[in-house]
């Protein structure tokens, strides 16, 4: 920047640079006065108790104070709405856990909000307070919340854990019926024996089907048994685990062999009429510690998840 200074007596002109560095420094003056001036200002109406000074400094004061007070208010309040909220999600995850714990049949101990076991009860009537809660408190509440978030988080992954057990144990019961077949042709239990004429305890099911119809695995295990039986014709064995068996006979075919790890509802042979038998059906046994058990009580208690299960057979009749 140029400035030109002109004079009268003389006749003649000056010319002066302003720089950058000059401006700013005279900014930096300006800017430090102005400040002094208002510091020795205040200073002053104190020092002298002049009322017009020190009535201005104690109203910026106050109104900087009014400010911060407004803005750290507003903040509580946004945070004990989000509170409000999350303790509703909390009421929520609880009546979701209850609901599965009744559908699922599966007890799990509630851990006491106290820590004495119980957690007592709560009511009354729903008074809003108009004060507004403390930073102290809301950090009170926010504790209280995580640590039941945490008492939640442990009760549903107990339910879950069980849940699972449950699920994998039920998969390795014979539950699901072997065949789809049109009935029973002989139950469980002492009957005439078809053949011999004679008095006989049948130690398994028979169901009555079209040779060729496809028999699935009535639960996940390992093959222990793939060949031809004099009494039982083609026959499987399958171990489950847990002193659990399961036998198929009759079969016109198999498909798996001795070892092999089957699925529960895989397919593993077809119906026919090998062996001791009269006619086509499928004979099926269900044995615990090598003792016969009534299939009818496997197959009745898990017939609708038999009916949910994909690529399951349709229930037998």
């Amino acid at each position: 920047m140029h400035i030109i200074l002109l004079s009268n007596r003389l006749a003649s002109t000056r010319t002066l640079t302003i720089t950058p560095y000059v401006a700013a420094t005279a900014a930096l003056v300006f800017l430090a006065l102005a400040f002094s001036m208002s510091f020795l200002f205040s200073w002053v109406g104190i020092r002298f108790n002049l009322p017009f000074a020190e009535t201005l400094v104690v109203s910026v004061q106050q109104e900087q104070t009014q400010k911060t007070e407004e803005f750290v208010r507003d903040n509580l309040n946004v945070m004990a709405a989000k509170l409000g909220q999350m303790q509703a999600q909390l009421l929520q995850l609880d009546s979701l856990g209850e609901r599965i714990s009744a559908l699922s049949g599966v007890k799990v101990p509630e851990k006491a909000v106290d820590g004495k076991g119980s957690k007592g009860g709560q009511g009354g009537p729903l008074i809003l307070s108009t004060q507004p809660l403390s930073p102290l408190e809301l950090q009170r509440a926010v504790d209280r919340l995580e640590q039941s978030v945490e008492q939640r988080s442990d009760t549903l992954t107990v339910l879950e854990s069980q849940l699972m057990e449950r699920r994998i144990k039920s998969s390795l019961l014979p539950s699901i019926y072997p065949i789809s077949g049109d009935y029973v042709g002989s139950s469980f239990g002492s009957r005439l024996d078809p053949i011999a004429g004679v008095s006989a305890f049948h130690e398994g099911v028979d169901f009555v089907a079209d040779p060729g119809t496809q028999v699935v695995a009535s639960a996940g295990g390992v093959v222990i048994s793939a060949e031809y039986h004099a009494q039982y014709g083609n026959l499987i064995e399958i171990d489950h685990g847990n002193e659990f068996s399961t036998r198929y006979a009759h079969l016109s075919k198999i498909l798996v062999s001795p070892g092999q790890v089957v699925k529960r509802g895989q397919k593993i042979a077809a119906s026919g009429n090998t062996g001791r038998s009269t006619g086509p059906h499928l004979h099926f046994e269900v044995r615990f510690k090598g003792v016969a058990q009534n299939p009818a009580r496997f197959l009745h208690s898990g017939a609708q998840l038999a009916l949910q299960t994909p690529n399951a057979p349709a229930v037998a009749r």
